[in-house]
């Protein structure tokens, strides 16, 4: 372990990472330094800061990137309309690429010879991390701590915090409830309380939405204007993409909007059961498939759908760095050079409701879909071939079989 002399940490300022800190100088004897970035998630960050210079650090770095988050990764993923397994809106997964993009950056800045991350060896995160790190710097060296020590529960760990003089939070001791992850997206919690998939969740796991039953009794409808598939504005206010995703935020949890509670698939083998709020998200995925449906060309939107799957399933496994994403995502940029305009959605107890949408390049016709006289625009007659040609192989197979 000597020749790792300097690591680049991936550091919240917990109970978890400050040890894992403590652990790195004293196992590896290395010079550390601290990352913590601010994606959003809602919480104070100074304390990071002064866990970490209590813990004798120099060289601590906090930056806010919930800009580049929303814009570099949330919008192209959007654009997709990527979600995992149907239900999931990769709120976890779209954050770890930017995370580990700045780990090796900042290695690179530094001249650490590693980096470290404070994911368990049984989650999904592991992966995302470090297939990041190597698809961008492939001579990094990366420490995950979990699948290295010989700690085995919290217990252990706040043993350890204590022979250290590291400060345990009171609300830490013995077993947490539950495991929470935040960002600008989305909130996660998963473990402890929700480990039963079929208990249902406690009021108070839920950190990001009002219960759609308390919600208020009137529809808040809203506007939302997008340009190349990027959402641009709410209401006719022009915002930068945080300010944008923080906005609908509230509106979604004011009204009770983006809880999904699942059973997910996770790369390493195993079921896990977790509780997501995605807000905004969820106000936004509804808005940007509305956009489309008046702008993309049926062939165009339907193989998109296709390949959903496969591009969520690239991000969740922590592919955003992979070639094949990028061909995803390059289809998914070329078909939203026209996906412009506005859609008016009502939100309503837990519901979001499209109730308009107009664009510049919209493909819907009137004269094409009228009932009334539609002016020569469509001759009925031209169906009657159409229909005949498309049933001319059911008809043969209809006949073989009958003949058989």
């Amino acid at each position: 372990m000597s020749d790792v002399r300097k690591v680049v940490l991936s550091y919240s300022g917990g109970l978890d990472t400050s040890v894992i800190l403590k652990w790195l100088q004293t196992t590896y004897g290395a010079e550390v330094v601290t990352f913590t970035a601010d994606l959003g998630q809602g919480e104070e960050l100074e304390p990071a800061r002064r866990n970490a210079e209590m813990l004798g650090i120099e060289d601590i770095r906090i930056e806010d990137l919930r800009e580049e988050f929303v814009r570099d990764f949330v919008f192209p993923m959007m654009r997709m309309n990527a979600v995992y397994e149907g239900v999931y809106l990769l709120g976890t997964s779209i954050a770890r690429p930017l995370i580990a993009k700045r780990l090796v950056e900042i290695a690179r800045e530094t001249g650490a010879d590693a980096i470290a991350h404070g994911a368990t060896g049984k989650g999904n995160d592991q992966v995302r991390f470090e297939l990041a790190a190597y698809a961008l710097e492939p001579g990094i060296r990366v420490i995950a701590p979990w699948r290295e020590w010989d700690f085995k529960s919290r217990t252990d760990l706040i043993a350890f915090a204590e022979a250290h003089q590291i400060p345990v939070p009171k609300d830490k001791r013995g077993e947490a409830p539950f495991s929470v992850d935040a960002n600008l997206l989305h909130s996660s919690s998963e473990g402890k309380v929700l480990e039963d998939p079929w208990a249902e969740p406690p009021a108070y796991v839920y950190q990001r939405t009002v219960a759609p039953e308390d919600a208020p009794d009137a529809a808040t409808t809203v506007e939302i204007e997008f340009v190349a598939g990027d959402p641009v504005a709410i209401d006719g206010a022009a915002l930068t993409p945080a300010e944008l995703l923080t906005r609908l935020n509230a509106l979604g949890r004011d009204n009770g909007i983006g809880r999904v509670d699942l059973v997910e698939n996770r790369f390493v083998g195993m079921k896990s059961r977790g509780v997501y709020e995605t807000p905004g998200g969820t106000i936004l995925y509804v808005a940007h498939r509305a956009m489309e449906s008046l702008t993309l060309d049926r062939e165009a939107a339907h193989l998109k759908d296709e390949l959903i799957p496969r591009y969520a399933e690239l991000v969740y496994n922590g592919f955003w760095f992979a070639p094949e994403r990028m061909m995803l995502q390059a289809l998914a940029d070329e078909s939203q050079k026209r996906v412009a305009g506005t859609v008016r959605l009502k939100l309503y107890k837990g519901n979001v409701m499209v109730v308009g949408r107009k664009s510049p390049h919209s493909l819907y016709s009137d004269e094409l879909v009228t009932f009334e006289d539609d002016r020569g625009a469509y001759d009925q007659k031209d169906a009657a071939g159409f229909i005949r040609l498309n049933a001319l192989r059911l008809r043969s197979l209809a006949m073989r079989d009958r003949k058989g």
